[in-house]
């Protein structure tokens, strides 16, 4: 297996993942330094993921015609330029441009990286690679948040826009000099008014889903969704006029593929819900720094990451679906355990076991979508339909804070009143107690935003029992979702490999 090769791009990957991630965990130290307007704050740590929403499909669609590695080289070479702008940066409107061309360069990196290890990789190799890229990712993503708070205490928040050039120059030598070219479509014309539209319905459903956190009725709520079902109704309008649309809906009439899209969603709703979850529960309830809450990914990286590797294998040698299973009945499994033990004494490592059983699913079944996702695209069409995958996958981002937050206050509301009632309390006076939680849950997800004497002077109310009570119910709901999901691959996706596939790739080695 050509290790150089997937090592370069594994590298690329985690560029996007690590670049938003690392700033989000500081972004109260930039905005302490460089006195960041309140009602920019939030925009400052997503512009590169609004960016990357809008552009994602473009990406592929211009890897396709103009060519995939060349396409990844000029990204790389961005995001290492502007990151290193950003080190210098003056004020906060320069680190905010910086941030949008910085997204405009990751956007090569989401779907690319994947579609090059379709054509550069034997596709009897291809689901092992695949294993090992997202084992490269998640040890990554493990030891750098960890390693990039300590050196921000030490030398400052501008260490911050270091780490993007470090990873993107290794990947770049490596990309340069070992991913071979990939075959460029000739006489194909770029769909400028399809891209743009499917840009359009990604940063809208972005927009409307983030905002939904703070109220469902609200304009800033449905006037984008609302926007983005009607750019939804005219892309698929404009491809059935078009020759040649920048995404073929054709691939949606393949079971395989519109249930590892389905399954994209669900692993990513999972584990960015989960991220709320213990921001949370973690510094509300049991009274965790963000230092010990940020430290429980990091015990059974290892064991997670051996795991991806050896699911790549079962993948190559079975096919995905057994695979995709196992990943989200333990996503399921991780949310269930959440919803009958989380209390406000809840063991520690309980809270390991919950957060290591969603990472190991939630990179299983990545392992197995992306297989099915790359082994569904068309010749030249391999940049698309894995930037296809990514945009579902920000999509499952998107939704994750929305409907645990909505699912959460409905349950916290009806616990709380309860709790109430049977203290003789009028609703008013319950709400008083209760309207800092609820408002700070509001503005800032997943964070630590609560008072946890709060919690203590509640006129009485024992809201730490009925914070973690609504808690349960919340994950007790969402673990429906990759349940029948698992159900999906059961019923629609092939239980033995086809046989063209293995015609197309030829004879597997023997061992």
């Amino acid at each position: 297996m050509p290790l150089p090769i997937i090592l370069g791009l594994s590298l690329a990957f985690t560029v996007t993942v690590v670049d938003p991630l690392v700033l989000s965990l500081n972004l109260p130290q930039v905005d302490r330094a460089l006195h960041v307007p309140p009602q920019l704050v939030g925009l400052l740590g997503g512009a590169a993921t609004l960016v990357m929403a809008a552009s994602v499909l473009a990406a592929g669609s211009l890897g396709d015609t103009f060519g995939l590695k060349r396409l990844l080289m000029l990204g790389l070479t961005v995001v290492t330029v502007v990151n290193l702008l950003s080190v210098f940066s003056p004020g906060y409107g320069f680190l905010l441009a910086m941030r949008f061309l910085d997204g405009l360069g990751m956007t090569a990196l989401l779907g690319v990286p994947l579609a090059l290890l379709k054509v550069s990789v034997p596709a009897e190799q291809r689901p092992t690679a695949i294993g090992v890229l997202m084992a490269v990712e998640m040890v990554l993503c493990g030891v750098i948040p960890a390693f990039t708070g300590w050196a921000v205490a030490a030398v400052g928040w501008r260490f911050l826009f270091l780490i993007a050039p470090l990873l993107s120059l290794v990947s770049l030598w490596l990309t340069a000099r070992y991913v071979p070219k990939s075959p460029v479509q000739q006489g194909r014309r770029l769909d400028v008014a399809g891209v743009s539209l499917i840009g359009l319905v990604l940063v809208t459903l972005v927009v409307g889903l983030g905002a939904a956190q703070n109220g469902v009725a609200r304009p800033q709520t449905w006037v984008p969704l609302v926007i983005s079902a009607v750019a939804a109704v005219l892309y698929v309008l404009h491809a059935r006029r078009t020759a040649q649309p920048a995404l073929d809906l054709a691939l949606f009439r393949s079971s395989p593929f519109s249930v590892a899209l389905a399954a994209a969603v669900t692993l990513n709703f999972l584990g960015v819900g989960l991220s709320l979850v213990l921001g949370q529960f973690g510094s509300v309830v049991l009274s965790l720094s963000p230092e010990k809450i940020g430290l429980l990914y990091l015990p059974g990286t290892l064991l997670v990451a051996g795991a991806v590797i050896l699911a790549g294998r079962l993948v190559g040698k079975y096919t995905p679906r057994p695979v995709m299973v196992t990943g989200l009945l333990t996503m399921a499994a991780s949310g269930l355990l959440l919803a009958g033990t989380a209390s406000p004494t809840m063991a520690l490592w309980l809270l390991v076991l919950a957060t290591w059983l969603c990472n190991l699913g939630a990179l299983v079944t990545s392992t197995s979508v992306s297989e099915t996702v790359l082994s569904q695209a068309p010749p030249g069409h391999s940049g698309t339909v894995a930037s296809v995958q990514m945009a579902f996958a920000m999509t499952g981002s998107a939704l994750g804070p929305t409907v645990y937050l909505l699912l959460f206050n409905f349950f916290f509301q009806r616990q709380w009143l309860a709790d109430a009632a049977a203290r003789d309390l009028s609703v008013g006076e319950a709400q008083q107690a209760v309207d800092a939680v609820s408002s700070g849950m509001a503005q800032s997800p997943g964070g630590g935003v609560y008072d946890p004497n709060l919690l203590r002077q509640a006129s009485g109310l024992r809201l730490g029992l009925d914070f973690t009570e609504a808690l349960q119910r919340t994950m007790l709901i969402v673990s429906i979702l990759p349940l029948v999901v698992a159900g999906l691959a059961l019923a629609l996706m092939p239980r033995r490999e086809n046989p063209g596939r293995r015609a197309r790739s030829g004879p597997r080695r023997r061992r």
